[in-house]
């Protein structure tokens, strides 16, 4: 299972959950485990979230894969170009 952190804001949408374990394969995939366990969390996934998996940082990300003991970041998506 992947070591999940939620990183800012996005705790308060997790009834204050900071880091869980989630068994996913992608970012898509956990995505919707996210947003199945805590709907309030699932528009602000839909929004666009930057994610980092063992340390390195996606924009566009629902498709990169998880490995199993992953360590992932969900922060908010990262501005500029």
């Amino acid at each position: 299972m992947a070591h999940v952190t939620l990183v800012g804001n996005l705790r308060q949408f997790a009834d204050g959950i900071g880091e869980l374990e989630v068994e996913a394969t992608n970012i898509r995939q956990l995505f919707a485990k996210l947003s199945e366990r805590f709907p309030a969390l699932a528009p602000h996934l839909e929004d666009g979230m930057a994610v980092a998996i063992d340390g390195e940082i996606y924009q566009e990300a629902l498709f990169q894969t998880i490995k199993d003991d992953a360590v992932v970041h969900i922060l908010p998506a990262i501005p500029g170009g």
